[in-house]
């Protein structure tokens, strides 16, 4: 079922399952999200909890027991409680039932809340260890954005602006979409731009830490784009459909990565992964202005 938000500027919807964005509108009728058609990628925005990516052999031990979870995590595919707060603001929650127990043996609290401030939506990602034993936990997003977006450019008129000039690192990966333990340097044009082409993705996803945290998706001055603010992610992972011309850019805010190659992960030594000692509660704000 669909929820919807709504302010002066902004009207959006999200599916309580996965707790995922449908569509953030603009007042003036401008459509940010992707549509989710399946010819290209049938996801819109999911929620990655209790990972990111993929695990080797989709299987990982803690404690010296294997348990096994497919990618990106569980929680893109579970039916989260609504918890309405007003008219512009919302929270989805979900909670260990005996399914998530299976694959992941903490009793936990995830909830995504949605706040519409002007023409921003602020997304804060709460996860509660309700377990008696310290907690480990991937998080990030996979928002999709269409490119272009407005008649008359196209998705090579696009470009990523960084809002200050650093030197990112590429976190390089394997085929199979996997850690391989080398960074290298990304240089960005000018310091701060990265022109968007189709073929940027033919190796999947461009994966960046050491990054601004500030970063603007437009065509330039005086055109329709937004700007994603991640104070709190390590990672920036921009990604489409590769070997395609798909009409849309993921642009995915990251705490932690997948798994390494040929490697199966025990979570109390993944470096990336977030611990929660038992009753602390962890918080990740994070932010879409659109314009």
């Amino acid at each position: 079922m669909e929820h919807t938000i709504k302010n002066d500027f902004l009207r959006m919807t999200i599916n309580d399952i996965g707790a995922q964005m449908m569509s953030i509108t603009a007042a003036d009728g401008t459509e940010y999200l992707w549509n989710g058609d399946s010819a290209y990628w049938g996801g819109r925005a999911p929620n990655l909890f209790p990972y990111v990516g993929r695990l080797t052999n989709d299987t990982y031990t803690v404690d010296g027991k294997s348990y096994q979870m497919g990618r990106h995590g569980f929680s893109r595919h579970e039916q989260f409680e609504v918890q309405p707060q007003g008219p512009d603001k919302t929270t989805f929650r979900i909670t260990a039932n005996e399914k998530t127990l299976a694959v992941y043996p903490w009793n936990f609290s995830f909830s995504v809340a949605y706040e519409l401030e002007g023409s921003t939506v602020f997304i804060t990602y709460c996860v509660e260890n309700r377990d008696s034993k310290e907690m480990y936990f991937g998080l990030g997003a996979h928002p999709g954005f269409r490119v272009p977006l407005e008649e008359g450019r196209s998705f090579t008129d696009y470009k990523l602006t960084f809002s200050r000039p650093a030197q990112p690192w590429r976190v390089e990966m394997t085929d199979a979409c996997m850690m391989n333990g080398q960074q290298t340097p990304y240089p960005l044009k000018n310091g701060v731009e990265m022109p968007l082409q189709h073929d940027l993705f033919d190796r999947d996803a461009v994966v960046l830490t050491n990054m601004d945290r500030t970063v603007t998706l437009s065509a330039g001055e005086g055109t329709k784009g937004l700007t994603l603010s991640i104070p709190r992610m390590r990672y920036l992972g921009v990604w489409h459909t590769p070997k395609s011309d798909a009409p849309f850019v993921c642009l995915e805010p990251w705490v932690s990565l997948p798994s390494r190659q040929d490697i199966v992960e025990d979570f109390a030594q993944q470096n990336d992964l977030l611990a929660l000692a038992p009753g602390e509660i962890y918080r990740n704000r994070w932010s879409i202005t659109v314009f």
